[in-house]
């Protein structure tokens, strides 16, 4: 009979969820974490409904789409209005970075601050691998907030998913409304209740 030599060492990629209770963390804990170094710029991470979440890698599709969709909303965006991309937002419990946001004022108005759900009229995520988070937590918590215009640009299915009406009434937050648009159709731009343009979903994607 054969012995192995090689010791035991864990497989932590098929390490099960922890079953027990796991702290979680205010957004000022968070901006504490930050200031002291325990988190860097380095660190692929974002505040979500309190817990400390890995951000998913970013593929070449997922670059070009981010970089489609902004200069797209940059070209109709009115004054007063500016379009920012993979940049902090500050929400009530959470602290995510979305692909893509149309902000009020300017960059000068946030020196102090990142934006919040006040400063807000669109965010927008792009979603490949990270579809089903950005259709749950993702949707959850921009509903929450109170954004009123959410948008995934669905990379594996080629459309633009449209959520509005956000809602905290229900015991899951959530948009009242959902619409898809595919590749050849328009889908306007809504800042504050106003359509201030349209732009075709063939233009977002890669």
């Amino acid at each position: 009979m054969s012995v192995s030599t090689q010791p035991n060492v864990p497989n932590f990629t098929q390490m099960a969820v922890p079953t027990e209770p796991v702290w979680r963390f205010s957004v000022a804990q968070y901006h504490q974490m930050i200031r002291l170094g325990i988190l860097t710029d380095d660190d692929p991470v974002e505040l979500l409904e309190g817990w400390i979440i890995h951000k998913m890698p970013k593929n070449p599709p997922h670059r070009a789409a981010t970089k489609l969709t902004r200069s797209a909303l940059e070209e109709i965006v009115p004054q007063g209005w500016y379009v920012d991309a993979q940049e902090p937002i500050t929400l009530d419990d959470s602290e995510p970075e979305p692909d893509v946001v149309v902000v009020r004022g300017n960059t000068r108005d946030y020196l102090d601050r990142h934006p919040g759900s006040q400063d807000l009229a669109l965010i927008v995520e792009i979603a490949d691998s990270t579809l089903e988070r950005d259709r749950t937590s993702k949707k959850r918590l921009y509903a929450r907030a109170g954004i009123p215009v959410y948008w995934i640009v669905n990379l594996p299915e080629q459309k633009l998913e449209v959520y509005t009406e956000p809602t905290d009434l229900a015991d899951v937050p959530t948009y009242q409304q959902r619409q898809d648009y595919s590749l050849s159709d328009e889908v306007a731009v809504v800042i504050e209740g106003q359509e201030i343009g349209c732009l075709t979903v063939r233009d977002l994607l890669p």
